[in-house]
């Protein structure tokens, strides 16, 4: 009889994922594109304003490509560097969760197979955060702070 073998983020490590299992846990939130700012304690603190890139709909960068020409800060995550950027993620995200050693949750787009589970749970941006472009002065990014990340 064959071993049945679970899903590859079961199996595998995140760095023994190949780029495409990598990308796939992704679960399109748009969590990791909203502007964070640094408090006086050093905590992350994340705002409702989103990057100019960001759809606010489909919750995906408009430019995925090419978003370093348009925004040289953003943070390309991989298994190599997840861990000095954990600070970034929210405690939702699956990089950090399956870093963290725990799993998916039962929302996630790999478990549900329906990649709109994300904003049926209320997970995703969709429908609360502003653009950059409608808030361009980060000093009043503050009165939009959502969520302190420790």
């Amino acid at each position: 009889m064959a071993e049945v073998k679970g899903p590859f983020w079961h199996t595998k490590t995140l760095t023994e994922m190949t780029r495409e299992e990598w990308d796939s846990l992704c679960d399109g939130c748009g969590r990791c594109c909203l502007n964070k700012l640094i408090d006086e304690d050093d905590n992350v603190q994340t705002t409702a304003v989103a990057c100019k890139l960001l759809d606010l709909h489909s919750c995906q960068c408009q430019d995925f490509a090419n978003r370093w020409a348009h925004v040289p800060d953003c943070i390309r995550f991989t298994p190599e560097n997840l861990e000095e950027n954990l600070m970034w993620l929210p405690d939702s995200c699956a990089y950090r969760l399956l870093h963290e050693g725990y799993d998916l949750p039962e929302w996630h787009p790999l478990v549900t197979g329906d990649p709109n589970s994300v904003h049926e749970a209320g997970f995703s941006i969709r429908g609360m955060a502003v653009s950059e472009l409608e808030w361009p002065d980060p000093e009043e990014w503050h009165q939009l702070i959502i969520v302190s990340e420790e």
